[in-house]
């Protein structure tokens, strides 16, 4: 029993929305000529922090899945090399990132899955490690990206 409410609250924080704005809320009404602007005191736009979230949200979900995993380079493969997203590629980003997350979340429910069991091909990862990464590192920069639209003057009022 205390598994399946690990497991429960597992995909509840993979999308969590109860302490702080999730992803598709900190990208609510996004004006979209704001989203490859780089404000001042800010290393990236909302293109670059939402692209390297789907990147490295996809890249840890293939490597809990694919046995043939490939690691990327940091930092080259994780970011786009351009703050503002060319045609088409917002949307592909954005239904991407909500795909791996509904996967991620998949993952964590299936019972077949050892939460604890180490990744075969890893190097000591477990799965629940890695569920955690991805909650944890979506928290870091779903923050950044209310940060960024703040400094652009496009956020809510609280």
């Amino acid at each position: 029993m205390k598994e399946l409410e690990l497991r429960a609250q597992l995909v509840k924080l993979l999308a969590w929305h109860d302490a702080h704005v999730d992803f598709d809320g900190a990208l609510a009404d996004l004006p979209s000529e704001l989203r490859g602007r780089v404000p001042p005191g800010s290393p990236y736009s909302i293109w670059q922090l939402v692209e390297h979230l789907r990147i490295a949200q996809h890249d840890i979900l293939d490597f809990c899945i694919n046995s043939s995993y490939k690691e990327k380079h940091w930092p080259d493969d994780y970011w786009p090399k351009h703050p503002a997203p060319k045609d088409g590629e917002w949307d592909k980003a954005i239904a991407a990132y909500g795909n791996d997350l509904a996967a991620m979340q998949a993952l964590v429910q299936d019972e077949t899955v050892d939460l604890f069991a180490k990744i075969p091909h890893g190097s000591g990862q477990t799965y629940l490690r890695e569920a955690l990464l991805v909650a944890d590192h979506a928290a870091y920069h779903i923050g950044q990206i209310v940060l960024v639209r703040r400094l652009l003057g496009d956020w809510k009022k609280d």
